[in-house]
């Protein structure tokens, strides 16, 4: 394991959803509440900026070229960094008060991507797959739906409810889109931090974002901790593997919330990198 490096000095307000795009070796990422989707080129330190109207939840790059995302409004296309946004269907239509917050594609092209409730006075929150135009609910009952992966085999689906300290792992049918056998994979006790964003690496290692608890942890798919990764943030939000060899870890943050996290983490917003032994997997796109 390499030493944590800043990837890119900046004050991102909510920095998540890093995606990396093995074509133009960039790596793509959101400022939610800044409502921005950025794309990052590591070899010349330029970050360039989409500025839209609403909050960015997640997306993915879609086969026929732009991105697929999920924004408050719904599941949208976005033609490229110049814009260029066509609405497809909201599945929370009735429930305004609610965001997308987390979400990829599985290996057959369907995006996947899941809402929170900001009151938590209910588990409103919901995982939502669109194949095509079409959404269909695929998990309920969430705070906060987070930390969404698959196995390297497409057969488990992972996800955590951030609040609860918990991510949980089903069964997942690939040809189908469907869940079952679902079961808690992994709990952190109050102190270690709330399981955020993740991503699975090649050997088959869930690896999650601990928001609050300035740390990145390995997972074996048997539930143990196998690695922990110290970041110069207290809310380290997401991972995604770049670089050429898929060998590069990069973590998005958060800004920092009071002046005293400011002064022990002055690069909280910042992505961070750090070398890591095990290869990720190319994220899969959108689109059959």
């Amino acid at each position: 394991m390499g030493l944590v490096k800043t990837a890119l000095k900046i004050d991102a307000k909510l920095g998540e959803c890093p995606r990396w795009d093995e074509v133009t070796q960039t790596l793509y990422w959101v400022d939610i509440d800044n409502f921005r989707l950025n794309q990052f080129d590591p070899a010349t330190g330029l970050n360039t900026v989409l500025q839209l109207d609403e909050e960015i939840g997640c997306f993915a790059l879609a086969k026929s070229g732009g991105f697929v995302a999920a924004l408050r409004s719904g599941f949208v296309t976005i033609a490229s960094m110049e814009g260029g946004i066509e609405a497809i269907t909201d599945p929370e239509a009735d429930k305004p008060w609610q965001r997308f917050n987390d979400g990829r594609c599985d290996a057959a092209g369907r995006f996947i991507a899941g809402t929170l409730n900001p009151n938590k006075d209910d588990y409103s929150g919901h995982f939502y797959s669109l194949e095509g135009t079409q959404a269909k609910r695929l998990i309920g009952n969430n705070w906060t739906s987070n930390g969404l992966a698959f196995s390297p085999d497409n057969r488990t689906l992972y996800y955590s409810d951030t609040p609860r300290h918990t991510v949980f792992a089903s069964d997942y049918d690939l040809a189908s889109g469907e869940v079952s056998n679902e079961r808690i994979f992994a709990e952190f006790p109050k102190g270690w931090g709330r399981p955020d964003g993740a991503a699975v690496d090649s050997e088959g290692n869930y690896w999650s974002a601990l928001y609050g608890g300035g740390r990145v942890v390995q997972i074996n798919p048997q539930g143990q901790i196998i690695n922990t990764i110290t970041v110069p943030a207290q809310n380290p939000t997401m991972l995604a593997f770049g670089g050429p060899d898929l060998k590069t870890l990069y973590i998005t943050t958060t800004k920092a919330g009071s002046a005293e996290e400011a002064e022990q983490y002055p690069l909280s917003g910042s992505i961070f990198a750090v070398d890591v032994e095990v290869a990720g997997l190319v994220e899969p796109r959108f689109g059959a």
